[in-house]
């Protein structure tokens, strides 16, 4: 698939939804709340496996989901630890919203942080904080969910955070993506319709390139969530492909359902620099990319 084309399929979609008059900024996202849950999440420090970290916050997103959902579990399963004799304790945060509706949409990111900072100068086995991996595709869908209290799109939606995304050492891809396995294979309330990933979206410079695998996967979910960020004016989104993913919507993908990651793989830029060290901290993120994605997807999920 050529860029050329990509770029006429997605500019024919976007004069289609003009023509029907429906696309508009939702401007119900509160990107100023969803940048302080970034911080919070980061003040309750490291959250990778086992850690204290991971443990406070499990019941920050339960204190702010449970009161707005109308169904959450707290999906919990152990995974044998590959550098250890231990086992790892770990949890899939599920908010279910109009869960009597069969046709559902899943919202996710993953929560957990990594447990070690591989490409730091300083110290490269302690865990990181994770602004923008981790805690802002959650900033994101927290915010999300407290639309979705107040109001209901067409179709169910289901966010969910999985556990365990980060935790493989490089190259060791069997023991990424666990939570998000986990959840693939023993989906609450069924798989959904369709998938979307949100991971590394607070990146201060957002440019949110189209992963291939998502494209290959889900070419009209694509086309019509970048239309609608462009024609809502949110340039951070990209008519050109960008690396190729390896995140968790592929669990889902393997199951056959259309699925897409929103990523920024450019932290800050396409050295990559801060991506997996002890740089990845708030001051390098931003609430106006958070806004981007969040007021996006809302008005994208307010038109289906």
């Amino acid at each position: 698939m050529s860029r050329a084309y990509l770029r006429f399929n997605i500019r024919v979609i976007t004069i289609m939804v003009f023509i029907v008059g429906i696309i508009q900024a939702q401007d119900r996202f509160d990107a100023v709340r969803a940048f302080d849950d970034l911080v919070a999440q980061c003040d309750l420090g490291t959250r990778e496996p086992n850690s204290e970290g991971a443990k406070k916050a499990v019941d920050f997103y339960q204190n702010i989901l449970e009161p707005l959902a109308d169904e959450f579990h707290l999906q919990k399963f152990s995974h044998t630890d590959p550098y250890s004799d231990g086992k790892l304790d770990l949890v899939n945060i599920v908010a279910r919203f109009q869960p009597e509706k069969k046709n559902r949409i899943i919202l996710c990111a993953h929560w957990d942080t990594r447990p070690r900072a591989e490409f730091d100068r300083y110290a490269p086995d302690q865990p990181i904080i994770g602004a923008n991996d981790g805690a802002s595709g959650v900033a994101v869908l927290l915010e999300i969910a407290r639309v979705l209290a107040e109001e209901k799109p067409g179709p169910g939606v289901d966010i969910v955070l999985f556990d365990g995304e980060d935790y493989g050492k490089s190259g060791d891809l069997s023991n990424y993506l666990i939570g998000s396995r986990y959840y693939a294979s023993n989906p609450i309330g069924g798989l959904p319709k369709q998938l979307i990933l949100v991971d590394m979206v607070g990146d201060a410079h957002l440019d949110l390139k189209i992963d291939p695998v998502s494209y290959q996967s889900a070419p009209r979910l694509i086309e019509e969530i970048w239309a609608v960020g462009n024609d809502a004016g949110y340039k951070q989104f990209k008519y050109e492909f960008g690396s190729s993913m390896y995140d968790d919507h592929i669990p889902f993908i393997e199951k056959g359902i259309p699925a897409i990651d929103i990523i920024d793989f450019e932290y800050p830029g396409p050295d990559n620099r801060y991506w997996h060290t002890h740089e990845d901290t708030p001051d390098k993120c931003s609430s106006e990319s958070l806004e981007a994605v969040g007021e996006t997807l809302l008005t994208w999920l307010f038109l289906q």
